[in-house]
């Protein structure tokens, strides 16, 4: 492995730390079913969401609620000591990407076949706290006043 590529490769391994997240791979649902039960939890309270997960109807909530408490599991291992309820997570990011699609042959009528899809999906979330959130953006906002004020600076001169 050449410099560039083990520096490039040490930078995402140090992002990767300051990320909480969980993956559900080849789950046996079609996309557009877990899209509507993401879109529950999108940028919501860890806890409201837990909730919402619990008392939905739906098939792939129970799928999303495991993923999601994995996702804290995750969030435990590499903040020891610190609590939940003082962290205020929330669900940043979750989406739904498809996965492989099996192709099955559904008996039609005289002798004809009809092709049934089979889809699965790839569920990506990340959880981050509010309090991090706004330190982060607190950051990216004294950054562009400095630069402004630089730009100012110049511009007198």
């Amino acid at each position: 492995m050449g410099v560039r590529k083990r520096n490039k490769a040490d930078e995402v391994k140090e992002a990767k730390k300051q990320q909480y997240f969980a993956k559900l791979v080849n789950c046996p649902t079609s996309p557009r079913k877990m899209r509507l039960v993401a879109d529950l939890v999108r940028n919501v309270d860890v806890d409201r969401a837990l909730q919402i997960l619990k008392h939905s109807s739906k098939d792939a909530s129970g799928k999303v609620e495991k993923l999601l408490l994995s996702a804290i599991a995750n969030w435990q291992n590499k903040n020891e000591g610190v609590r939940i309820e003082d962290s205020n997570l929330y669900v940043k990011e979750i989406y739904v990407d498809s996965g492989r699609v099996l192709k099955r042959i559904q008996p039609a009528p005289q002798g004809r076949a009809h092709r049934v899809k089979k889809r699965s999906n790839h569920v990506t979330l990340f959880l981050s706290s509010r309090n991090l959130a706004n330190v982060e953006t607190e950051n990216i906002i004294n950054q562009d006043e400095l630069k402004e004020t630089k730009v100012k600076k110049d511009k007198k001169k």
